[in-house]
């Protein structure tokens, strides 16, 4: 679908002061958007569910290579069970047996579903806060900003709004972006609205047009939402952004901003986002009941000085 009088990149350089929370909630703030976030609206989750129905919203962690897969998971073992063969189940126990592997994942990519802290993007060598880049070592990782503030886990009110459900359509294609009246339709259509301290979750249909199709180049793009989508998001004041691409539709359509959500919405307005979800299992859960919020966890791994973590977000409607 193609937009005429989108916003140009210098309207969209504007949002800059307008959607920052530098300073909102102190200096020595690292929370950012998670600020939003309180007991009331976490009690308010809790009593969301209804048929106690979890639906994961990970893709599967594989070791596959593919045109989408930059840096694939590493997983090999380090111990099986293949020495051991069964004797005799009845008689008293061999020596201790057992399995172990190990696990190795750069996951800030476009194939692991997992959450950027607010150290992972930098604008023009600051991160969120007006933190210098620099807190971020090669020797120790992120002094700031890092994932572990996060080490009490996430919370809170989820709200799917389906896109190409929306759009009706199956996938959106490479560069296509959801524009905010899209993001306030769907909420109509949905019976649904995006309030303080959601946890807002955009189905594209990427998601399932590479388990139907098969994997795309990355330089081919990916749908998401428009860059003109950061005040709509502001507004709205919700906790994490995530979606079944990076959030961000590419091609962007600007010169100098080839991921805006990215690069805007995380360092300035101290947004988190999880990218690469998979929604397809919970689009469908959502239809068939008509219902579109839910309770919605996350408890990233608590990784000292990580800038992020692989995730797998539990949805229980």
């Amino acid at each position: 679908m193609t937009r005429t009088g989108t916003p140009d990149e210098a309207e969209i350089l504007s949002y800059v002061p307008l959607v920052s929370n530098w300073g909102r909630w102190g200096e020595d703030d690292q929370h950012g958007t998670i600020n939003h976030l309180g007991p009331e609206q976490r009690r308010r989750a809790a009593s969301l569910v209804q048929d106690g129905v979890a639906v994961s919203c990970a893709r599967p962690i594989t070791t596959e290579l593919a045109v989408d897969v930059r840096n694939p998971f590493i997983h090999y073992m380090t111990g099986s069970g293949e020495g051991f063969p069964v004797t005799h189940p009845e008689g008293p126990p061999e020596p201790m047996q057992g399995s172990g592997d190990f696990i190795g994942v750069a996951f800030h990519g476009y194939a692991i579903t997992h959450l950027d802290s607010l150290c992972h993007i930098f604008w023009n060598g600051q991160m969120y806060n007006g933190r210098p880049a620099a807190m971020v070592t090669t020797r120790e990782g992120a002094t700031a900003n890092a994932i572990d503030v996060l080490k009490d886990g996430v919370m809170g009110r989820g709200v799917l709004l389906d896109a190409a459900r929306h759009r009706g359509v199956d996938w959106m294609e490479p560069g296509e972006g959801v524009m905010p009246d899209e993001l306030s339709a769907m909420e109509e259509e949905q019976g649904v609205r995006v309030e303080q301290g959601d946890l807002l979750l955009v189905r594209t249909g990427h998601y399932r047009r590479r388990r139907e199709v098969g994997p795309r180049p990355l330089p081919d793009g990916w749908p998401g939402l428009h860059a003109s989508c950061i005040p709509w998001l502001h507004e709205r004041s919700i906790a994490v952004l995530g979606g079944d691409t990076v959030s961000d539709a590419v091609p962007s359509g600007y010169p100098n901003l080839r991921q805006p959500i990215h690069q805007i919405a995380l360092p300035h307005m101290g947004l988190w986002l999880i990218d690469n979800c998979n929604l397809e299992e919970l689009a469908a859960a959502c239809a068939e009941r008509g219902r579109w919020e839910f309770q919605l966890t996350l408890a990233p791994l608590r990784v000292q000085y990580g800038t992020g973590s692989p995730v797998n977000p539990i949805a229980v409607l």
